[in-house]
Protein backbone atom coordinates (compact mmCIF):
# COMPACT_ATOMS: atom_id res chain seq x y z
CA UNK A 1 0.00 0.00 0.00
CA UNK A 2 3.01 2.37 0.59
CA UNK A 3 4.84 1.62 -2.26
CA UNK A 4 1.85 2.69 -4.52
CA UNK A 5 1.08 5.91 -2.75
CA UNK A 6 4.84 6.86 -3.31
CA UNK A 7 4.46 5.53 -7.00
CA UNK A 8 0.77 7.92 -7.19
CA UNK A 9 2.84 10.43 -5.66
CA UNK A 10 5.54 10.69 -8.43
CA UNK A 11 3.40 10.18 -11.35
CA UNK A 12 1.51 12.87 -9.86
CA UNK A 13 4.45 15.25 -9.08
CA UNK A 14 5.76 14.21 -12.95
CA UNK A 15 1.69 15.25 -14.74
CA UNK A 16 2.15 18.67 -12.65
CA UNK A 17 5.16 19.22 -14.00
CA UNK A 18 4.67 18.07 -17.56
CA UNK A 19 1.33 20.08 -17.40
CA UNK A 20 3.38 23.66 -15.95
CA UNK A 21 5.89 23.05 -19.03
CA UNK A 22 2.72 22.74 -21.71
CA UNK A 23 1.16 25.91 -19.93
CA UNK A 24 4.50 27.93 -19.90
CA UNK A 25 4.95 29.83 -22.90
CA UNK A 26 3.56 27.37 -25.00
CA UNK A 27 6.92 25.71 -25.85
CA UNK A 28 7.79 29.44 -26.88
CA UNK A 29 4.96 28.89 -29.87
CA UNK A 30 2.66 31.94 -29.11
CA UNK A 31 6.07 33.84 -28.10
CA UNK A 32 7.36 32.88 -31.45
CA UNK A 33 3.66 33.73 -33.35
CA UNK A 34 4.25 37.38 -31.72
CA UNK A 35 7.93 38.30 -33.49
CA UNK A 36 7.11 36.30 -36.40
CA UNK A 37 3.54 38.94 -36.66
CA UNK A 38 6.35 41.49 -35.76
CA UNK A 39 8.73 40.93 -38.88
CA UNK A 40 5.71 40.54 -41.03
CA UNK A 41 4.23 44.21 -40.21
CA UNK A 42 7.83 45.83 -40.27
CA UNK A 43 8.67 44.05 -43.28
CA UNK A 44 5.36 45.69 -44.68
CA UNK A 45 6.53 48.70 -43.34
CA UNK A 46 4.10 49.51 -40.72
CA UNK A 47 5.42 50.94 -37.44
CA UNK A 48 2.46 50.78 -35.59
CA UNK A 49 1.16 46.89 -36.37
CA UNK A 50 4.92 46.21 -35.00
CA UNK A 51 4.75 48.31 -32.05
CA UNK A 52 1.39 45.89 -31.00
CA UNK A 53 4.17 43.52 -30.18
CA UNK A 54 5.03 45.96 -27.10
CA UNK A 55 3.09 45.82 -23.87
CA UNK A 56 1.33 49.54 -24.24
CA UNK A 57 2.39 50.69 -21.07
CA UNK A 58 4.60 53.72 -19.73
CA UNK A 59 6.79 51.46 -17.68
CA UNK A 60 8.02 49.52 -20.79
CA UNK A 61 11.84 49.65 -21.40
CA UNK A 62 14.01 49.80 -25.29
CA UNK A 63 17.68 49.41 -24.28
CA UNK A 64 19.86 50.19 -27.23
CA UNK A 65 22.28 53.74 -27.66
CA UNK A 66 20.40 55.13 -25.05
CA UNK A 67 17.58 54.10 -22.67
CA UNK A 68 13.85 54.67 -23.60
CA UNK A 69 10.68 54.46 -21.37
CA UNK A 70 7.19 54.03 -22.72
CA UNK A 71 5.30 52.78 -25.24
CA UNK A 72 4.64 55.79 -26.83
CA UNK A 73 8.04 57.35 -26.48
CA UNK A 74 9.13 53.85 -28.15
CA UNK A 75 6.73 54.90 -31.42
CA UNK A 76 8.18 57.86 -31.76
CA UNK A 77 11.59 56.71 -32.05
CA UNK A 78 11.44 54.26 -34.18
CA UNK A 79 9.36 56.56 -36.74
CA UNK A 80 12.27 58.68 -36.22
CA UNK A 81 14.94 56.43 -36.98
CA UNK A 82 13.21 55.01 -40.00
CA UNK A 83 11.02 57.35 -42.08
CA UNK A 84 10.41 55.38 -45.16
CA UNK A 85 10.27 51.61 -46.18
CA UNK A 86 13.53 51.97 -47.66
CA UNK A 87 15.15 53.03 -43.85
CA UNK A 88 13.28 50.20 -42.45
CA UNK A 89 14.24 47.32 -45.00
CA UNK A 90 13.60 43.55 -44.72
CA UNK A 91 13.88 42.53 -40.76
CA UNK A 92 14.78 38.67 -40.81
CA UNK A 93 15.47 37.51 -36.89
CA UNK A 94 18.51 34.77 -36.29
CA UNK A 95 19.04 32.14 -33.75
CA UNK A 96 15.94 32.29 -31.60
CA UNK A 97 15.81 31.26 -28.29
CA UNK A 98 12.97 31.29 -26.06
CA UNK A 99 13.75 31.13 -22.23
CA UNK A 100 10.49 30.39 -20.25
CA UNK A 101 11.02 32.10 -16.54
CA UNK A 102 7.53 31.06 -15.05
CA UNK A 103 3.94 31.07 -16.63
CA UNK A 104 3.94 34.88 -17.04
CA UNK A 105 7.79 35.68 -17.80
CA UNK A 106 10.10 34.64 -20.73
CA UNK A 107 13.33 35.83 -22.22
CA UNK A 108 14.53 35.83 -25.80
CA UNK A 109 17.50 36.51 -27.15
CA UNK A 110 18.44 36.33 -30.96
CA UNK A 111 20.24 38.45 -33.26
CA UNK A 112 18.34 40.39 -35.98
CA UNK A 113 18.99 41.32 -39.72
CA UNK A 114 17.95 44.20 -41.61
CA UNK A 115 18.71 44.07 -45.36
CA UNK A 116 18.67 47.57 -46.90
CA UNK A 117 19.88 49.10 -49.83
CA UNK A 118 22.04 51.66 -49.32
CA UNK A 119 19.94 54.29 -49.75
CA UNK A 120 18.06 53.26 -47.26
CA UNK A 121 20.95 53.19 -44.93
CA UNK A 122 23.06 49.61 -45.70
CA UNK A 123 22.38 46.37 -43.92
CA UNK A 124 22.45 46.34 -40.24
CA UNK A 125 23.14 43.44 -37.65
CA UNK A 126 22.76 43.14 -34.44
CA UNK A 127 21.73 41.18 -31.32
CA UNK A 128 18.82 41.88 -28.42
CA UNK A 129 17.48 40.60 -25.45
CA UNK A 130 13.88 40.77 -24.44
CA UNK A 131 11.52 40.35 -21.26
CA UNK A 132 8.45 39.26 -22.30
CA UNK A 133 4.71 39.18 -20.08
CA UNK A 134 2.17 37.04 -20.73
CA UNK A 135 -0.72 39.53 -20.30
CA UNK A 136 -4.50 39.48 -20.57
CA UNK A 137 -4.20 40.21 -24.63
CA UNK A 138 -1.23 37.72 -24.91
CA UNK A 139 2.39 37.58 -24.96
CA UNK A 140 3.87 41.54 -25.02
CA UNK A 141 7.44 42.50 -24.88
CA UNK A 142 8.20 44.92 -22.08
CA UNK A 143 12.03 45.41 -21.94
CA UNK A 144 13.76 45.54 -25.31
CA UNK A 145 17.80 45.38 -24.95
CA UNK A 146 19.01 45.95 -28.85
CA UNK A 147 22.30 46.63 -29.82
CA UNK A 148 24.19 46.51 -33.63
CA UNK A 149 27.03 44.73 -33.83
CA UNK A 150 29.24 43.80 -36.91
CA UNK A 151 27.87 41.00 -39.03
CA UNK A 152 30.88 38.65 -38.61
CA UNK A 153 29.98 38.33 -34.82
CA UNK A 154 27.52 36.29 -34.82
CA UNK A 155 27.26 33.00 -33.14
CA UNK A 156 24.51 30.79 -33.81
CA UNK A 157 23.09 28.67 -31.37
CA UNK A 158 24.04 25.38 -30.30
Amino acid sequence: MRMSRIVFSVLFAMLVTLSAAAQSPDGGVAIRAVLDKQTADWNRGDIDAFATGYKNSPDILFIGTTVRRGYQGMIASYRKNYPSKAAMGVLSYLNLEVHPLDSRFATVIGNFHLERTAAGGGNADGIYSLVMEKTAVGWKIVLDHSSSIPPKTLTPAK
